[in-house]
């Protein structure tokens, strides 16, 4: 692969953790000027104490509008008219739950940081990568092509990550700008402790007949919640598709990072709903058992 030049410019959503601190670091020692969006203080501190001056932490809330605006301005006024090369959509939480009982409000920030707030961003970038011909990249995930139980909310919005990536890539045709979509099955990063955090905030409001119709179902997800973040593949092989999605002369319009999200996309395009219903309630009969 070959090395690209030091002038060229990404930035990253989400960058403080996880899939997007390992982009952010693999493409700073690829001699990429790297704006990595963090919500904390102590994140933009600590990327920045691991890193080399090229990598530059930014402010950016995807909800807020006043910091995707700022963030733009502020790299356009550094890049000029070399414009970004890359945009990482990386930004996202995971909310589960019954969605008989899941509230409402944190159906909405599912939305408003996985969908909504990739949106945003990329309408206010999308005049800085016209520039440059640069690409954008969306992290999406396997839960956009299958969908299992209690995970309804994360699903729905990695489903129309799917469609706003397609959507992207149809009306940028011709435009130079290539448009990828990476879906991984099981990543070890920090977004499932958050998420088992949101799941038990979701349980304490929920009534008392959600634990009557689905108290096993949910006692399994918050045991999984908990093995998730320690299971699945490293954030760096992510990091491997998002970089090939830069830097390739032609990139793939989807990359499938693990063997769990290349079985489950197989069984997804071949078996029946039926068939593929009964094979997830079969997995989780079973990992209901060895979590017993």
């Amino acid at each position: 692969m070959p090395t690209p030049q030091p002038t060229r410019a990404v930035l990253i959503t989400g960058a403080s953790t996880g899939i997007g601190a390992a982009c952010a670091q693999r493409l700073d020692g690829l001699g990429y000027v790297v704006y990595a969006g963090v919500r904390k203080p102590e994140d933009e501190a600590r990327l920045s104490g691991s890193s080399s001056p090229r990598l530059v932490p930014i402010r950016l809330d995807v909800t807020l509008s006043a910091d995707i605006e700022s963030a733009a301005r502020r790299i356009d006024a550094e890049r000029g008219d070399g414009g970004l090369d890359g945009l990482v959509n990386n930004a996202g939480i995971a909310v589960g739950g019954p969605l008989e009982f899941v509230p409402m409000a944190l159906v909405r920030e599912q939305f408003d940081i996985n969908v909504l707030g990739l949106l945003a961003v990329t309408q206010a970038i999308l005049p800085l990568l016209r520039r440059a011909r640069g690409r954008i990249v969306n992290i999406g995930s396997i839960a956009g092509i299958t969908t299992t139980p209690l995970v309804g909310p994360y699903c729905a919005s990695k489903h129309a990550v799917e469609a706003l990536s397609d959507g992207l890539r149809l009306e940028l045709a011709g435009s130079g700008i290539e448009v990828a979509l990476i879906e991984p099955g099981a990543v070890k990063t920090p977004i499932w402790v958050k998420g088992r955090a949101a799941m038990t905030r979701a349980q304490e409001v929920f009534p008392p007949a959600a634990f009557e119709r689905y108290g096993p179902q949910i006692n399994l997800f918050n045991k999984l919640l908990a093995a998730s973040s320690r299971r699945g593949v490293s954030p760096d092989a992510v990091a491997d598709a998002v970089i090939h999605a830069l830097t390739a002369d032609r990139p793939k319009t989807r990359y499938l990072v693990g063997t769990d999200a290349r079985l489950r996309a197989f069984l997804a395009r071949f078996l029946p709903d039926r068939a593929g219903d009964a094979l997830i309630k079969s997995v989780l009969r079973r990992m209901e058992r060895r979590y017993s």
